[in-house]
């Protein structure tokens, strides 16, 4: 399928492996001219080499306001002002609800909630000027339905949900979409690092852990990058210009919400 974003520029945030990078080689693949951003540049440059399609890679943190002010800068004199943006970062740590303090909770707001709405708000002008756009917040399963032992994830990635959904709602008339791609149980370091954390807590075999894991997902696998990247560049497409406001749960058939 066509997805009709021939030479769009698409900011991939954290987008140098994992599920954003899934996104990435798909909107490449498209023909969106992809700029990728992460903290590691040895990693970026062997990713962006990767991509279907020549792209651009920027360095920089999210969670540092000069840092964001930069990608933006870098990726317009790259390769334009981005009509595409995908925001993606590391979940935080796992834990209980007492088991964080003060500092831990600002570096999850930070990482998962303010950086992306500050990236979000240096985007969308340009977006209103050229009369379309297209933003995807890659978030969690766990905004529909609360994961035991994250909340962290639970809490801080609910705030950026709605954030994003009034935001979409006062761009739907400018040709802007705005919405999230879910991931489910996706077996990506991110869930590793959870399913390790459950090993040494319960004083299991990492190996059990993973399988029980994959043992409560309906499709009775954990998900994969590839499962996703496809889901994500559809709704960057022309095909989702109807679609705003919306949540994708790509998970298996994990969460039993009815809505």
């Amino acid at each position: 399928m066509d997805l009709g974003i021939r030479g769009e520029i698409a900011l991939v945030l954290g987008g140098t492996q994992g599920l954003a990078l899934s996104a990435a080689h798909h909107l490449s693949d498209a023909g969106a001219v992809v700029v990728l951003n992460g903290r590691d540049a040895e990693k970026g440059s062997k990713a962006v080499a990767e991509l279907p399609n020549p792209g651009h890679f920027v360095q920089g943190d999210i969670t540092i306001a000069a840092d964001r002010a930069a990608i933006i800068e870098q990726t317009v004199a790259l390769a334009g002002a981005p009509s595409i943006l995908v925001t993606n970062s590391g979940g935080p740590p796992p834990g209980q609800f007492m088991d964080h303090d003060d500092e831990t909770w600002e570096a999850a707001l930070r990482n998962n909630m303010l950086g992306h709405i500050d990236m979000t708000r240096r985007v969308v002008p340009a977006m209103i000027a050229a009369g379309w756009g297209r933003i995807v917040n890659v978030t969690s399963f766990a905004v529909r339905e609360p994961y035991p032992n994250l909340v962290l994830a639970n809490a801080v990635r609910a705030g950026l949900h709605g954030a994003m959904a009034t935001l979409a709602r006062e761009v739907a008339d400018k040709g802007i979409t705005v919405n999230n791609a879910l991931p489910g149980l996706m077996d990506t370091p991110a869930l590793q690092r959870v399913y390790n954390a459950q090993s040494q807590r319960e004083n299991i075999a990492v190996e059990e852990a993973r399988d029980r894991m994959a043992e409560s997902v309906p499709a009775k696998r954990l998900g994969t990058a590839e499962d996703f990247g496809p889901a994500v560049a559809f709704l960057c497409s022309r095909h989702a210009g109807y679609i705003t406001g919306q949540n994708l749960t790509v998970d298996g058939g994990l969460v039993r919400a009815l809505l």
